[in-house]
């Protein structure tokens, strides 16, 4: 037993020894083996790095084709100086490699934004010079033609970037563009053809946009146009003597670019407002009233004879239509801006084409009438931009006719002849239209329709008054100026009592203002006119007027009020009876 038991304990000891040599050989191999290290490198690191790659190894053969697309041209200029081809196919082949690098900047695909800008901006440096030299120094180009190929130029990129759905690349092309149009055209004298050529440009520009392609050189486009066009009509509307290297033009060729110019604006603002329902820009709106403000001013200096009419005519049918899009369509828009521009492009279109036609007595009344339907159809409809056009109507009549020139001599100034039937007419459309309108307290700004209407009613009724006591006293007595200035007083002042006991007891707030106004003239009158002519019984009297009238108002302002809140309860004690 005991050698069984010395056996074991050999062997457990042996079996020991081998595990310790075994776990050191394998901690041996582990501390021989390489040690292998995980790298992991952010993705921020790695974008830079492929940024900056792309750089280094994009960027300089990009340029280096473009310049050598740039030396391309120089072998054709060079071609050209030694004669060895006829300047107008090398010219013709120019074009043709300016266009070709055009369409390459908008094929190319799966490369960096700014590559076909490179490409864009070669095509255009290869164009530009190249018809400047063939047009100017070799005459292998007419400037009809040079302006053609600048047209084709400009569109061609239009339509590149239209159908490559992306305009970055065109808009390079398409300014440079024009600014040589612009260039060659001074630089040559013939003005009509490269007016055409951005005429041209802006229409296909307009079509994209309408299109809903945006167009980044359209503002810079349709400024350039505008600008050519103010300077045509600025050259041709001088002197012959002044303008000698110019060609002659005919009155239709010196119309025609403001007019195609308004209706390319006007076209596009229809299409984009009132079809596809866009709200209406601010440079859209400025742009087209420029246009309009260059074909007046073309008419005006090449059609003297018949521009009246025309422009009469043209601005009467502009603002009916204006006026039935604003109300009929626009007015039902959330966005409200729109429907404002148009409204007041209509009042003033109407007030321009009424001075155009008429006379200016027939201007203000038809004004004055034009004023009164705004106040009814306001009244009728509930539209407070319709009373504000009404007022300004009516404003507009009253000095245009006139009237206001009456109603200061009858007030203010010397005596006044007989009325004539304008200040009658004009004064029964401003009572109308004060009478038609409910004047309520609102407020100064949505008051202030019924408050002008009521101030030119008022004023002219005075007027008449003035006019009708002055005709009585002279026949009685012979006028001085004492007698006129005391008369003036006594209508204003009583007046002035009229309107506050009325205002109150019709509840019509405009008129009960009003008779505080009338109070200032009066005060006014006394200090300018009354005591500087000096007769003491008739100051004496007007004096006493203005004092009755400053204790009169306010009393007859609580008293109407009074009244009318009596009247409003026996109407409701009526009612519930």
């Amino acid at each position: 037993m005991n050698h069984s038991s010395g056996s074991l304990e050999l062997l457990s000891s042996r079996v020991d020894e081998m595990e310790k040599r075994i776990y050191a050989l394998e901690h041996t191999a582990k501390a021989n083996a390489p040690q292998v290290t995980s790298i992991v490198v952010p993705k921020s690191a790695a974008a830079n790095a492929g940024g900056a790659s792309l750089q280094t190894t994009s960027l300089f053969p990009i340029l280096g084709r473009a310049l050598l697309g740039i030396a391309g041209a120089y072998v054709l200029r060079s071609v050209a100086a030694m004669s060895l081809m006829p300047q107008v196919a090398v010219a013709a082949v120019a074009v043709v490699y300016a266009f070709a690098w055009l369409v390459w900047a908008a094929r190319v695909t799966k490369v960096p934004d700014f590559v076909p800008l490179v490409y864009a901006g070669t095509s255009a440096v290869i164009l530009t010079p190249m018809l400047w030299e063939i047009t100017l120094h070799s005459h292998a180009f007419a400037p009809a033609v040079a302006a053609g190929v600048l047209a084709a130029f400009i569109t061609l990129a239009t339509v590149l970037g239209v159908r490559g759905n992306s305009s970055l690349f065109a808009w390079i092309a398409q300014a440079i563009g024009t600014i040589a149009t612009v260039a060659i055209a001074v630089a040559t004298h013939e003005l009509l053809p490269f007016i055409l050529t951005l005429l041209l440009a802006l229409l296909v520009v307009e079509y994209a946009r309408t299109l809903d392609y945006g167009q980044l050189a359209w503002p810079f486009i349709a400024l350039v146009t505008d600008v050519a066009i103010w300077g045509m009509i600025f050259i041709y509307s001088g002197p012959q003597n002044a303008r000698q290297e110019y060609p002659v033009l005919s009155t239709a060729a010196l119309v025609f670019p403001a007019c195609g110019l308004f209706a390319i604006n006007g076209s596009s603002v229809a299409v984009r407002v009132i079809l596809q329902q866009e709200k209406i820009g601010v440079f859209e709106s400025i742009q087209a009233m420029i246009g309009f403000l260059l074909l007046i001013s073309s008419v005006r200096f090449f059609m003297p004879q018949n521009a009246n009419a025309a422009l009469g005519v043209l601005c009467a049918t502009l603002s009916a239509a204006a006026y039935a899009t604003s109300f009929m369509r626009l007015r039902q828009f959330v966005d409200r801006r729109s429907f404002h521009v148009f409204a007041a492009w209509s009042a003033m279109l109407l007030i321009a084409g009424s001075l155009w036609l008429l006379p200016p007595s027939g201007a203000g009344i038809a004004l004055a009438i034009a004023g009164l339907a705004a106040y009814i159809l306001a009244a009728r409809f509930e539209l407070r931009i319709l009373e504000l056009h009404g007022a300004v109507f009516l404003c507009t009549a009253t000095v245009i006719s006139g009237v206001a020139i009456y109603i200061f001599n009858a007030l203010a100034g010397l005596l006044p002849g007989r009325p004539a039937a304008t200040v009658w007419i004009i004064a029964c459309c401003a009572v109308t239209a004060y009478a038609v309108g409910e004047d309520k307290s609102d407020g100064w700004l949505a008051q202030s329709p019924h408050l002008i209407s009521a101030l030119l009613a008022v004023s002219a009724i005075c007027a008449l008054l003035v006019g009708g006591g002055l005709a009585l006293a002279t026949l009685a007595i012979s006028l001085e100026l004492h007698h006129i200035a005391f008369v003036r007083t006594s209508v204003v002042a009583a007046v002035s009592l009229c309107l506050a006991f009325a205002g109150s007891r019709w509840g019509r707030v405009a008129l009960t203002r009003l008779a505080y106004v009338v109070l200032v003239f009066v005060a006014l009158k006394l200090l300018f006119e009354d005591l500087r002519h000096g007769h003491m019984g008739f100051t004496a009297g007007s004096i006493f007027l203005f004092a009755v009238s400053l204790i009169a108002v306010p009393g007859l302002v609580r008293r109407g009020a009074r009244l009318r809140a009596e009247a409003y309860g026996k109407t409701r004690v009526a009612m519930g009876s």
